[in-house]
């Protein structure tokens, strides 16, 4: 069936704040909220008439379970306006997207608000299994003599061992790989030099510097607190990013032989992105202005231990069907969740051997032209809130493609769990 192409209205994300070993300003809810409030006033039709919110959200806390739903509600939707959450790890909010632009393609709806979000910050500390048994066993217990019995089993280390939930969540429980060990794979494939990656994350940083000064993040809108702090921008851009200081960080991943540090790595991040997408009909009744249109999107699966190379196998059959080359694609978003991960995927396409044994392709795609790649730099600088990432580099991609008066963009990401996820967007004029 051919795609239909569906229209992003306009968009809008919250600064990205960098976890720092407590909770946030902000629950996952409450940045959604903010975020979708801005944009939603802006415009011509009430969130009333909206056929449905969907929310891509990796890490929901225990009472937010149904988040979307929970911040339609909040966000004045309405009763009768369906709130719904997904859930694909790195690209939930690019879930989000996809899953609105099905339902619009088949009909079920004109007019959705989906995105994503995500407050990595807020993630739990768990009890272990022996702690819960522990717990269990002190609540059968009836008598005085049972609780001091059980109470007397009591080791400090389970009560003060705690389990770090974000760790689990980055963890693929299928090859017992954190994210980053499946990045140092990819060093190791490709034979990508500590160098190269710091050089590349410094790069992000001064990108992003530079995009900042001359406002090219204006789909970034301010979030306040309760006691009336304003925070304007994201937090993690490092304005003094330099090989040296980066070089001097420790792998965290592989302490002894890896390549892959927290300074050539997105940061744990909290923050929220919304997009508006719309039918022809929908715009024609609203008489919409639309930003662009999402012309193509696909989902690919791979190795887990590989899994930073998703952007190659989604992006390629979007390129083969639209019979397009690398180079005629204008700009390129490329979810930096490691440095080593996109220059892995630049490898990969340049690799006669990887396209033609796992992507099916006579010989090499070719070359990425760098400076189309993530213009304004990436999550290595801004963040990456799991949930939101996925929306965001489409939101923003968009908004690179208009500043630079260009036609047509790609963005892509890479999936915990081995996965891809790509989509072809365009401009409109």
């Amino acid at each position: 069936m051919e795609f239909q192409p569906v229209y992003v209205v306009d968009g809008a994300r919250t600064p990205f704040l960098k976890g720092r070993n407590a909770p946030g300003p902000f629950s996952a809810s409450d940045l959604a909220l903010q975020a979708g409030r801005a944009l939603l006033i802006r415009q011509c039709f009430a969130p009333t008439d909206l056929d449905e919110v969907i929310l891509g959200c990796a890490s929901p806390s225990p009472d937010e379970v149904n988040i979307g739903r929970v911040v339609a509600l909040r966000l004045g939707c309405g009763h009768k306006v369906p709130g719904w959450t997904v859930m694909r790890n790195c690209a939930s909010g690019m879930q989000a997207l996809d899953s609105a632009i099905a339902n619009i393609q088949n009909g079920r709806s004109q007019l959705v608000l989906a995105g994503g979000v995500d407050a990595l910050s807020h993630a739990p500390l768990l009890y272990s299994e022996a702690m819960v048994r522990w717990f269990a066993q002190m609540m059968q217990a009836r008598t005085l003599g049972q609780k001091v019995g059980v109470f007397a089993k009591l080791r400090p280390a389970q009560l003060l061992s705690p389990v770090i939930g974000l760790l689990k969540g980055l963890t693929d429980p299928n090859i017992g790989l954190l994210m980053g060990q499946t990045a140092e794979n990819l060093a190791w494939r490709f034979d990508i030099s500590r160098h190269d990656m710091d050089q590349f994350s410094v790069g992000s940083h001064q990108r992003a510097v530079a995009a900042r000064a001359v406002g090219h993040f204006g789909e970034v809108v301010p979030l306040v607190d309760g006691k009336g702090t304003v925070y304007s921008e994201d937090d993690g851009v490092r304005a003094d990013s330099n090989l040296n200081s980066l070089s001097k960080l420790k792998p965290f991943f592989d302490r002894r032989y890896g390549r892959v540090t927290p300074g050539n790595s997105s940061q744990i991040t909290d923050g929220a992105a919304w997009l508006i997408l719309a039918s022809q009909a929908a715009v024609d009744h609203w008489q919409l202005e639309p930003l662009g249109r999402i012309s193509d999107s696909q989902w690919a699966g791979l190795d887990p231990a590989q899994m930073g190379l998703g952007p190659v196998h989604a992006a390629t059959p979007i390129l083969q069907r639209n019979g397009l080359a690398l180079e005629d694609i204008d700009l390129w978003e490329i979810n930096e969740a490691f440095a080593a991960q996109v220059l892995a995927c630049l490898a990969a396409w340049e690799s006669d051997d990887y396209c033609r044994d796992q992507l099916g392709l006579p010989q090499a795609l070719g070359a990425l032209p760098r400076g189309r790649l993530n213009v304004d730099g990436g999550a290595v600088a801004v963040g990456h809130p799991v949930g939101a990432s996925g929306a965001r580099i489409v939101l923003h991609l968009l908004h690179a493609m208009r500043q630079a008066k260009v036609r047509r963009g790609v963005a892509a990401i890479c999936i915990g769990g081995g996965q891809g996820g790509a989509m072809l967007i365009e401009t409109t004029a």
